[in-house]
């Protein structure tokens, strides 16, 4: 199966119309991206510490509504994270995270999900935030099979980039696949090349309007435009990108470090295609709101 490892949180978003109360709406990019891929009818895991609070049980209702395995993940008693957005005048957001329940997991057991092969998928704040960020690295030790990442900057959030990189630098080293926009990239401090040189089988490289640069080991990269359609926000578009793509190597039973190393540039071209028709949906709603199967049309596996 697909295991989304890392935080869920809150994200406080504004009303449709100003004047309008605000409304919490389950977030974090590794949940997101847990609830696009089950919600495309593929086995996926959440496993991350989920808060007791208000908020956490309605993140647990959410994953569990949209047919995520919470076996391997736990609750606690701490408070949920919190991320408050703005969309006007220009979107930003502000990050509520002290001692918090995604920071608190210090164990990870993935044993209840089988013995795979499965894909893990991390990123964005869960690799870098306290007890969670260090459980994470013993179960990537502990952990043979293919790895996905996202980064997904945060410099509002994040430590400096030197401490950042000491707790990424093992999921950067053992991913397959890696998922980066030209801001984590120069924030980082690396270029795709640097990327595929570690070890990564493909860089997807997100340019917005632009749509995605796939960068394949051994070929020349080669751009998958995006899909044109009204924007409501942002919030969630690359998660559920991500999501779509793990969903795609799944049901092609592309789901090992060497099944995804002989990935074709035409096949990654189609799985691609998928994740930027997922995103679109994405972005034509409030909140991070990933597609089900049924609103999509999914290309014919192989």
């Amino acid at each position: 199966m697909i295991i989304c490892v890392g935080e869920s949180l809150v994200d406080v978003i504004p009303g449709e119309t100003e004047g309008d109360p605000e409304r919490a709406v389950p977030g974090g990019g590794p949940m997101n991206a847990a609830v696009a891929t089950a919600r495309l009818g593929v086995p996926t895991a959440f496993v991350g510490r989920i808060s007791t609070d208000a908020y956490g049980d309605l993140i647990w209702r959410h994953l569990e509504a949209s047919g995520v395995d919470l076996r391997a993940a736990e609750r606690g008693p701490e408070p949920t994270a919190r991320a408050i957005v703005t969309v006007r005048p220009v979107q930003s957001f502000r990050f509520e995270g002290d001692n918090t329940a995604d920071a608190t997991m210090t164990s990870i057991d993935l044993s209840p999900l089988g013995s795979g092969p499965h894909i893990v998928h991390a990123g964005t704040l869960g690799v870098f935030r306290g007890d969670t960020a260090r459980a994470l690295h013993r179960m990537l030790d502990d952990f043979h099979g293919a790895v996905s990442f996202d980064p997904n900057i945060r410099p509002q959030v994040f430590p400096s980039v030197t401490e950042w990189l000491g707790l990424a630098e093992p999921w950067l080293d053992r991913a397959s696949v890696i998922k980066a926009s030209d801001e984590d990239l120069d924030w980082m401090g690396m270029t795709i090349d640097d990327l595929l040189h570690r070890g990564a089988t493909v860089v997807l490289r997100t340019a917005g309007p632009h749509g995605v640069d796939v960068h394949v080991k051994g070929h020349e990269p080669f751009t998958v435009p995006s899909v044109r359609g009204e924007v409501a926000d942002t919030v969630g578009a690359g998660d559920s990108f991500c999501g779509a793509v793990l969903a795609q190597l799944h049901r092609r039973n592309l789901t090992t470090v060497d099944a995804i190393a002989a990935i074709s540039p035409e096949t990654w071209r189609d799985i691609v295609s998928f994740g930027v028709k997922a995103a679109s949906i994405t972005v034509g709603r409030l909140g991070a709101d990933p597609p089900w199967a049924a609103e999509i049309d999914e290309p014919a596996t192989a």
